[in-house]
């Protein structure tokens, strides 16, 4: 039998592919893969250096393969750069005419911490870049596109949903609520799109063998578990300081990470004991102990990850590559437009944290009299305000209750309430307001966060920036800022740098998220539309609990409630009352459910 050698066909010949966070790892090899089949490449990214090399490998691919596609690289683009995006689409959509693939891979590891220790500017820039960058990248490319165009997102397995579970991604709140929202962007943008024969969705790949992992999450992730569980006679503030500067010269030669041992050895020593050389040889034996036990939690934490797959073996960077070409195929992204494809093979069992009922057979106000419960509204809606209203009103006979608000006009509506006006924003006066209820009230018992909801009729693909940024404030950035500053508060003073002091601390914070939409017939459309934050909130829930119970050992508890039905008939005040005021006198309601949709009960 006579075997045929021919040059295969170029798939997307002609096509104009965008890859966002394109000059190395996956999105280098994503690229690679367009290359090979005759696309035109747009790569961008912060650092030249890497996007130069890479436009060199795709031009030398593209003719290997016998194609005429161009490659054009943007160097210093950030995604979350709003007019560097616009002014990098611009010049794409002069030079080729449109864009038919947008690739949304950008992304950071972002702090690898317990959300109570975790830096808030570091928090905003991993949501800004992984869900702000999707969002404003995907509706600039969907302005160059004609029909046949497609958004293609890469989220994480960690947010993966089923009916009563939410996988938790310890030390990674912020990344959980990002992805979160970015699979349901992903889908909310496919109803949205479909008149205009433009497809989105999203893949979840699990873990893949890259640098990020195995140089950043991983060790990250064990020098906080050494930081919350100690290691001999360091304090947990050492810990962390000493951790910051092992995991700078990891894979580093060996004189390298001898001197940085012996460096950080004697700054601890100096502002232990002055210049005495004999307790700095000590401290150096004690560091690079920490180091050694570092790198063994870092490889059982891949080593547990690995038992998690099917095979054991994690995706390499091809499989993904391969993946989204496939995803990308026209037949195969009709089949699975709107929708999130699982990537991993990852096998990764969860307690069930969903419930629909929280109340018992009374309600319990006897328990909160001598509770401190802070109030705090980020809409400032008639809807919003009243409820919160009923809520405080409810609360009355506590000990104190403090309610926050945005504005000063609300301040009015809460005259019979001790109440203060402050930038729900602003990480300062957020402490300050904190630590001001709990020296004067002598604790802070309760936080009760209400996010308000937005206008689900409104398309996600026709806001500004401006109202984008509003939402993502709104719903993930004063959430994550409150309730941490608040669960630092329900703990005794420092415990954020002592983690060992959170165990057995006490306290509950409810978060009442966007309600579901209401009306007799709702569209797929608003229907996915109103899922997008909420979409953050649940992981981020999920994951802040693994942290209070798991890891930290207290039994501060963070609950999340959802109001609305898919029905769609209006939320019931009362049941939400009278639901708060048993999540605030029970100290742990029915085991592992944190995540509540009330309205859904048939009680």
């Amino acid at each position: 039998m006579n075997r045929q050698f021919f040059t295969p066909s170029l798939k997307f010949s002609g096509k104009i592919i965008v890859i966002t966070g394109s000059g190395t790892g996956i999105g280098q090899t994503i690229a690679k893969k367009f290359a090979e089949n005759g696309a035109h490449i747009a790569i961008m990214g912060r650092r030249k250096e890497p996007l130069e090399i890479t436009s060199g490998i795709l031009t030398d691919i593209a003719k290997a393969a016998g194609s005429n596609g161009k490659v054009r690289y943007f160097p210093g683009v950030d995604v979350v750069d709003e007019l560097a995006i616009n002014e990098m689409f611009k010049i794409i959509k002069d030079e080729f005419g449109k864009v038919d693939i947008i690739i949304n891979n950008a992304g950071v590891s972002g702090p690898v911490k317990a959300f109570t220790n975790a830096s808030n500017k570091e928090f905003k820039e991993c949501v800004r870049i992984h869900l702000t960058g999707t969002f404003w990248t995907s509706l600039q490319a969907i302005n160059a596109m004609q029909r046949g165009g497609k958004i293609i997102t890469i989220t994480t397995f960690f947010t993966e949903e089923n009916r009563y579970e939410q996988r938790p991604y310890r030390f990674r709140a912020p990344y959980t609520a990002a992805q979160g929202a970015k699979n349901r962007l992903a889908e909310a943008l496919a109803w949205e799109l479909v008149e205009r024969g433009i497809r989105s969705f999203a893949t979840n790949p699990g873990p893949v063998h890259s640098d990020r992992i195995y140089k950043t999450v991983y060790p990250k992730a064990a020098a906080e578990f050494l930081r919350i569980g100690g290691y001999e006679d360091l304090t947990s503030t050492q810990i962390e300081k000493v951790s910051a500067q092992l995991l700078q010269v990891l894979g580093e030669p060996q004189p390298t990470i001898l001197n940085c041992i012996r460096d950080a050895a004697d700054k601890i020593s100096k502002s232990m004991n002055g210049e005495d050389t004999t307790e700095s040889t000590k401290m150096e034996s004690l560091v690079a102990g920490l180091l050694t036990k570092l790198q063994e939690i870092a490889e059982k934490i891949q080593f547990n990850t690995a038992k998690m797959i099917v095979d054991n073996e994690f995706l390499t960077q091809e499989d993904v590559a391969n993946m989204v070409m496939t995803l990308c195929d026209d037949d195969i992204s009709r089949l699975i437009n709107g929708r999130v494809v699982p990537d991993d093979r990852v096998f990764y069992p969860v307690k069930p944290v969903v419930g629909t009922s929280i109340l018992g057979s009374k309600l319990l106000y006897q328990e909160i009299k001598d509770k401190v419960v802070v109030i705090s509204i980020t809409s400032s809606s008639e809807k919003d305000l009243d409820r919160a209203y009923k809520i405080a009103s409810a609360l009355s006979n506590v000990k104190q209750l403090v309610i926050l608000t945005r504005n000063h006009s609300d301040l009015n509506r809460f005259r019979d309430f001790h109440s203060h006006a402050i930038d729900l924003l602003d990480e300062n006066k957020v402490q300050m307001i904190f630590k001001t209820v709990k020296s004067k009230f002598g604790s802070l018992d309760a936080l009760i966060h209400l996010t308000g909801d937005y206008d689900y009729n409104l398309p996600l693909s026709s806001l500004s920036r401006d109202r984008w940024d509003s939402l993502v404030d709104n719903f993930i950035h004063i959430p994550g800022l409150i309730v941490k500053e608040a669960v630092n508060m329900m703990a005794p003073e420092g415990a954020a740098d002592e983690p060992v002091k959170f165990r057995d601390s006490k306290g509950v914070a409810v978060i009442i998220g966007p309600d579901a939409p209401v009306g007799e017939k709702i569209s797929g459309t608003v229907r996915a539309r109103s899922e997008v934050f909420r979409g953050a909130l649940r992981p981020y829930t999920a994951t802040v609990n693994q942290e209070l119970d798991d890891v930290l050992g207290s039994n501060i508890r963070l609950y999340l409630i959802l109001p609305g039905n898919i029905q769609g008939s209006p939320p019931n005040t009362e049941r939400l009352r009278d639901s708060i005021i048993h999540l605030l006198s029970v100290p742990s309601i029915r085991g592992n459910e944190t995540i509540f949709y009330i309205d859904e009960s048939k009680r």
